[in-house]
């Protein structure tokens, strides 16, 4: 085991560290017509943190609000119906090769009124156990490498049926704990980034069958670059565009269903076999990189479709109390080729509730495939009620 991890986090720090080894990678590929897969520092911010979205293909910019709209658009915060909520979300990472990788995330809110609510959470990924060795293989102590980001967000109601919202984060990236890697000194990655997003609900009713249909914006991490040492350029974090409709069809007094669908794009420079300050993200201003993002591919209009990300899902609730979930998410496959399904279930008690998640790759090995990842929820307002009534 402690073989894989070494091999695990050495495929880590030479994405992170080597920028020349992968310049020259990228642009063999590139000129022979294969991948040409954008990368970022920090890529477990965009990792689906809880069950329910990851039942339904990575799904979650316009479904219904929930504790952990942190991650998928805060602004949703203005429309959920209960006072306060608490979501806690666990995904084991690799457990077909270690134990001990994971990715844990802790989300909450509160109504300040009608209007306006406030968030918070924390994602915590942490890469397990390394061992280090020295170029002859002797131990030089063991670390363990860890990830986390901390956000607080505000949301409010601009009119009945729109909402915009904003967060902040703060990322931290330790991957070496100080190590000196290819004779350079190391250190935590450090950087803070905002998000701005709207949210749009509408009822409508055809038929007298009630329907609610539903838009989502959430542009995320939009910040600094990041760097793991003094004398390297720094990287872009992965700044995300996701956008997207769901439609909600109450079928009867018992059955709902919603069907979604989210489009995601990276907001960063597309590497370029002709352009070596592309291929790195170094040189590029973050603005320029944002803005540039949608006309900066080497193949032209074609390859910025490729780069859209397509994420879709279906959930049923009966009697509000029991969910069934599934969804496909598509990645072009000269952008990464991740395709693959998903399913999952949910309950819901007085107080609290229970989603589950797994996934099904098509093309490719998956870190989540033949795991199942969990989200328990609290219902804060039914609790207090519970507590009220047993006090009484």
């Amino acid at each position: 085991m402690i073989i894989t991890r070494k091999i695990i986090f050495s495929v880590i720090v030479i994405m992170i560290f080597n920028n020349k080894l992968i310049s020259q990678t990228a642009t063999v590929n590139q000129l022979s017509g294969q991948v040409n897969t954008i990368t970022t520092a920090v890529p477990f911010l965009i990792i689906a943190p809880d069950a329910r979205a990851g039942a339904m293909g990575d799904v979650g910019v316009a479904s219904t609000p929930d504790a952990n709209s942190m991650h998928w658009n805060p602004a949703k915060y203005a429309f959920v119906e209960k006072d306060m909520g608490v979501a806690i979300s666990y995904s084991p990472w690799l457990r077909a090769l270690v134990p001990d990788i994971n990715l844990a995330y802790l989300s909450a809110y509160k109504q300040i009124n009608k209007k306006q609510t406030v968030a918070a959470s924390l994602l915590y990924f942490s890469l397990g156990d390394i061992t280090f060795t020295d170029v002859v293989g002797n131990s030089t102590g063991q670390f363990r490498p860890n990830e986390f980001s901390i956000d607080v967000a505000y949301s409010r109601k601009l009119s009945d049926n729109f909402s915009g919202g904003v967060a902040l984060r703060y990322i931290y990236s330790n991957l070496t704990g100080g190590a000196y890697v290819g004779g350079s000194a190391s250190h935590a990655g450090q950087d803070a980034s905002a998000d701005v997003s709207f949210y749009y609900q509408k009822k409508l009713k055809a038929k007298d069958i009630p329907m609610k249909l539903a838009l989502g914006l959430d542009i995320s991490n939009v910040g600094g670059k990041i760097s793991y040492t003094d004398n390297t350029q720094k990287d872009f974090i992965p700044i995300n565009m996701r956008f997207g409709p769901s439609y909600t069809i109450d079928l009867d007094k018992y059955n709902t269903i919603s069907v979604m669908v989210d489009f995601n794009k990276l907001l960063v420079p597309t590497p370029n076999p002709n352009d070596s300050t592309t291929i790195n993200n170094t040189n590029v201003s973050v603005a320029s990189g944002i803005f540039n993002s949608f006309s900066d591919a080497p193949g032209g209009f074609k390859e910025e479709l490729r780069e859209f990300n397509i994420a879709s899902g279906v959930e049923y609730w009966y009697d509000k109390q029991f969910a069934i979930r599934t969804g496909f998410f598509y990645e072009d496959k000269l952008k990464g080729n991740r395709k693959y399904f998903t399913v999952g279930a949910g309950v819901r008690y007085n107080v609290f509730g229970l989603d589950f998640a797994y996934l099904i790759p098509t093309e490719q090995r998956n870190p989540l495939e033949n795991t199942l990842r969990f989200t328990l929820t609290f219902d804060m307002d039914a609790f207090s009620k519970q507590n009220a009534q047993y006090g009484d």
